[in-house]
């Protein structure tokens, strides 16, 4: 997908984590103990991982991109119940394969689910799913350039004139994608739940510009002796429109196998 080298490092230093009530949540509607196995699928740099990692028996982070995984094993170096794998939502047989039928507490999503197939994915890890078990889909606020704030507007104004394309990409944060992961998952079999969090951050420029990065494929970043210009460019746009206050809407939609299988 293009989301290796350094978009791996701005992902890692500029993603923002997941607050401790979101996880508290996730815990909670499965009922995850420190007997369960949970799977992070399209993990990244760890971002759910690391702190579900704490909760449980034991976390394996899954990505399509070593350099993700590259990244998170060098963050988690000092914890001994965290493993990567890669590997896609294509990849989930080798799960069953491995691990066996209702091996897992859960398997979480974390603002990825938009790259994968979901209604094959949703089917693919019902049986791998314990009783009570389920899957979670969590997204972590809306990008940066679609926020309905004059700064974010004044942003998706630059990254247009610099992309020359439209930036519309809502990464799976819109109601639309909700509901239709939502309807995926009760069509797989899953008895479906949503909760909401709001938290409020205030960025600065360099956090912004790193965000940007974080969400380019490679071959999209400004090249290295473009980068200062750019930043000027982006400051310049932004202008005026200090201080950078952003809403975060977390969004934790849940869909959890009934005892009856």
């Amino acid at each position: 997908m293009g989301f290796g080298g350094e978009v791996a490092g701005f992902y890692q230093r500029y993603r923002r984590g997941y607050p401790a009530e979101v996880i508290d949540g996730l815990v909670s509607a499965f009922e995850l103990t420190r007997d369960d196995v949970v799977v992070d699928l399209g993990c990244g740099t760890g971002q759910l991982a690391l702190p579900l990692a704490e909760r449980v028996r034991a976390v394996i982070g899954m990505d399509p991109e070593p350099d993700m995984l590259a990244e998170a094993r060098r963050v988690a170096a000092d914890r001994s119940n965290l493993s990567w794998m890669v590997g896609s939502d294509a990849d989930v047989s080798v799960l069953g394969a491995l691990l066996g039928k209702e091996c897992l507490g859960a398997v979480t999503i974390g603002q990825a689910l938009h790259w994968m197939d979901h209604d094959t994915l949703f089917h693919a890890l019902h049986p791998l799913l314990r009783a009570g078990g389920g899957v979670a889909v969590v997204t972590n606020g809306t990008p940066l350039w679609l926020q309905d704030s004059d700064w974010s507007r004044a942003l998706r104004r630059h990254l247009e004139l610099w992309l020359d394309s439209e930036v519309t990409a809502t990464c799976g944060t819109d109601p639309d994608s909700r509901t239709r992961y939502a309807e995926s998952l009760s069509a797989a079999g899953f008895t479906v739940n949503q909760r909401q969090f709001h938290y409020t951050d205030v960025l600065d420029l360099d956090h912004i510009i790193g965000g940007v990065y974080s969400a380019l494929p490679v071959n999209l970043l400004p090249p290295l002796d473009q980068r200062s210009y750019f930043a000027k460019q982006v400051g310049r746009a932004l202008e005026g429109h200090a201080p950078f206050d952003e809403r975060i809407d977390v969004t934790l939609l849940t869909g959890t196998r009934s005892a009856r299988g």
